[in-house]
């Protein structure tokens, strides 16, 4: 059988190991209260288990995505598979939470090679006019590795500790690998000269932004963060240079020049801050606010990857028909409902009007993702999509680890100002301050995306 004729197996085997991620990324969002308690610390300490596995993603998404267009897709996804099925092991061992939290970068180098060549093979595998129904399944594979993490992390955490939830990764992983190692394609890479100085250049200037980002709430401005900003912008300033200079740069730059790329990456990196800032404090207003047990607020949470699971597929066959601008509008709009609606929940609230809070949220995401993503995927070369999906990764890590901070800072500033000033129910009210906070972020990508509408022509492959 040729490629062509056993993409549906391809995508299946692909599939395996792309939904080991959400998994561990909602399995664990779910748990953080649990793993607080376990470690007896503060929501601004425990978040480092979610954004020391975000930071590491963040900074190597972009050098793993070139590497597979270099090295070639399927040995480098296999390597990444390994990687991660051995540190979900050491997770689920760690002694201390320093453990937890290193073990949690090291499992995102595997992750993150995964989540930078899985959409490039996807689109590499299928027919442009099969593409965003492909990638709607990609979307649907992860949602649905959304919509299991949290009701399979409260139960686990329930009946088995915190650490049977990283363990849970090593069967789909063996799984995924036996499958992916049979029925991958083998994609031949390009021979170029790896671009090692770019890769440090962006590594160091990533890095030292996202410490920023992380610290600027725990602190006033000072010389140490005032440092670590000038130096992001003095290496991003030389990585931009010198990709301009040499002759197989780590990013191709000309890429941000379709504004079908440039448009839907803004977009993508909006939506994933409001969506962090609702998955980090959700978890807390139910176990803390409504005093739900872990269990139940899981089974809760799947309501936004629920409803993603069940729109993805149909919103990635419409773009294909109509074109992703109008979808990509309509689900942003109802994030932004959605959000505003989370605002306005009370202590006291009933779980059927949590519920459907959540179910738009998963609604305008489900609608709005498989679009977007088959545009910007559409909008780059053939020869480039490792790299393509890679920005794309990056984007989207960033604005998960940029939500997270925004969350726990708000979070930690707003209950520390109400509980000084004798309030009862501080936590309900500074939670309230993130929703709001997500309301902004929302409003911005809906404005964004009306930009769309004055791209004459749609750049695609």
């Amino acid at each position: 059988m040729s490629i062509t004729e056993k993409r549906w197996h391809i995508l299946f085997a692909l599939l395996l190991g792309v939904i080991m991620g959400p998994i561990d990324v909602s399995i664990v969002n779910i748990n953080l209260p649990v793993i607080a308690d376990y470690f007896s610390l503060h929501p601004s300490q425990v978040v480092w288990v979610s954004i020391s596995y975000l930071f590491m993603l963040s900074t190597l998404l972009l050098p793993f995505g070139k590497a597979g267009d270099i090295i070639g897709f399927k040995k480098l996804y296999l390597r990444g598979l390994l990687i991660f099925i051995f540190m979900s092991l050491t997770c689920g061992l760690s002694l201390n939470f320093t453990m937890l939290v290193i073990s949690r970068g090291l499992q995102a180098l595997g992750a993150g090679i995964t989540m930078a060549l899985a959409p490039a093979i996807i689109t590499a595998v299928f027919p442009s006019e099969e593409r965003g129904r492909a990638l709607g399944l990609h979307a649907l594979a992860v949602a649905l590795g959304l919509a299991i993490g949290p009701s399979l992390g409260g139960f686990l955490s329930d009946n088995f500790g915190w650490r049977s939830i990283f363990l849970i990764n090593i069967p789909i992983g063996v799984s995924a690998y036996y499958f992916c190692s049979k029925l991958l394609p083998e994609f031949e890479g390009r021979k170029e000269q790896p671009d090692y100085v770019g890769t440090i250049l962006i590594f160091f200037s990533l890095l030292s932004l996202l410490l920023f980002i992380s610290n600027i709430g725990k602190t006033s401005l000072n010389l140490p963060l005032l440092l670590l900003i000038l130096l992001s912008i003095s290496f991003f300033a030389l990585f931009i240079r010198y990709e301009k200079i040499i002759p197989h740069p780590l990013i191709d730059l000309t890429l941000f020049k379709n504004p079908i790329f440039s448009l839907g990456l803004s977009c993508s990196f909006l939506n994933y801050i409001t969506q962090y800032i609702i998955i980090f404090s959700i978890p807390f207003y139910l176990q803390k606010v409504l005093f739900y047990p872990a269990s139940k607020a899981g089974l809760i949470m799947t309501t936004i990857p629920l409803t993603i699971l069940l729109v993805a597929p149909f919103s990635g066959w419409i773009s294909d028909k109509i074109g992703h601008k109008i979808p990509a509008l309509t689900g942003l709009v109802l994030c932004t409902i959605s959000t505003i609606a989370l605002a306005m929940l009370t202590p006291i609230a009933k779980e059927w009007q949590i519920i459907w809070r959540l179910a738009l949220y998963g609604l305008g995401t489900g609608v709005f993702q498989s679009p977007n993503n088959s545009a910007i995927m559409g909008s780059a070369d053939r020869s480039k999509l490792g790299i393509a999906g890679a920005i794309l990764a990056t984007i989207r890590n960033l604005g998960m680890v940029l939500g997270l901070n925004i969350a726990s800072t708000i979070l930690s500033w707003l209950q520390n100002f109400y509980s000084s000033r004798g309030f009862s129910n501080a936590l309900y009210f500074s939670l309230r301050g993130d929703f709001i906070a997500g309301i902004l972020f929302s409003f911005f990508s809906v404005l964004l995306a009306m930009g769309n509408f004055l791209v004459k022509q749609d750049e695609t492959s």
